[in-house]
């Protein structure tokens, strides 16, 4: 429920900020007030002449990406939005988790081994209980079932290491499937705009550049969103998937520092 409650706020946050984007657009937009023409008026007599390039060029990032998603059309610019912002939310949440996730090891073992030589195997079971982290619940069963043997130690910190690691790989796949289905939208738009093109080419019965522009702007806009979208949620997929390895090295690594350190406890 807490992860589900995380995902949909941050949803809720980039819709947010998208919905501001579009209010500046609004407030930029709207008429100007009597004394704003004058004064606009009165600077255009005493600047000089912009060149338009430079003007475009001097338009935010924000304003841009506005007017182009607009130009693309909401039919098929807004599914792969939503899929980019719901794609983001989960791999943000998967970040968050992965970094409360990660302690340091060393530290932590070094803690342990002092707990368990100084005061036991309880006292050792206990700290691990309130440390967080995947490597501190891995340690706790394996003291847990240290009265049934080394042998059982070991099953459990196996077993459980692969539990710990599906629960870091949770909600990957719905990352995947935003990075695989951004595009398909994408081209999916580019292949309607086509064929509304042609099919103004069809009923004018003449080709004609003005006739088809906006049916291929619309393609190559659809084309370009839905791969800017799975290309952002590729670099976040790979970077999520870099720190699941690195965490399960360490718990590995720290599997055998365990079995290494209850050998040693029992002789």
């Amino acid at each position: 429920m807490k992860k589900l409650f995380l995902i949909l706020s941050v949803a809720v946050i980039s819709l947010g900020t998208a919905n501001a984007f579009a209010q500046d657009e609004a407030a930029a937009a709207a008429p100007a007030t009597e004394e704003a023409v004058v004064e606009e008026v009165a600077a255009e007599e005493v600047a000089p002449a912009i060149d338009p390039e430079t003007q475009i060029a001097g338009e935010t990032m924000h304003h841009v990406l506005m007017q182009k998603f607009l130009e693309g059309g909401w039919g098929w610019m807004l599914p792969v939005l939503l899929c980019l912002v719901i794609g983001l939310a989960v791999a943000i949440e998967r970040m968050l988790y992965l970094t409360l996730s990660t302690i340091n090891t060393k530290k932590f073992i070094a803690a342990v081994e002092k707990k368990l030589n100084e005061e036991g195997v309880e006292a050792a079971k206990e700290y691990c209980r309130n440390t967080r982290g995947p490597i501190a619940s891995i340690f706790y069963q394996g003291f847990d079932r240290y009265a049934q043997g080394l042998d059982a130690v070991e099953k459990a910190v196996v077993s459980y290491g692969s539990v710990q690691t599906g629960l870091m790989e949770a909600n990957l796949s719905w990352i995947g499937l935003f990075i695989a289905l951004s595009p398909m939208l994408g081209f999916m738009g580019t292949v309607v705009g086509m064929i509304g093109a042609f099919d103004a080419i069809q009923a004018a019965g003449d080709i004609s550049p003005t006739l088809v522009a906006g049916g291929i702007k619309v393609a190559l806009l659809t084309t370009l969103m839905g791969l800017i979208a799975a290309v952002i949620l590729q670099l976040f997929y790979n970077y999520i998937v870099s720190k699941i390895d690195s965490l399960v090295n360490d718990m590995e690594n720290s599997s055998i520092d365990l079995m290494d350190m209850l050998i040693s406890y029992k002789k």
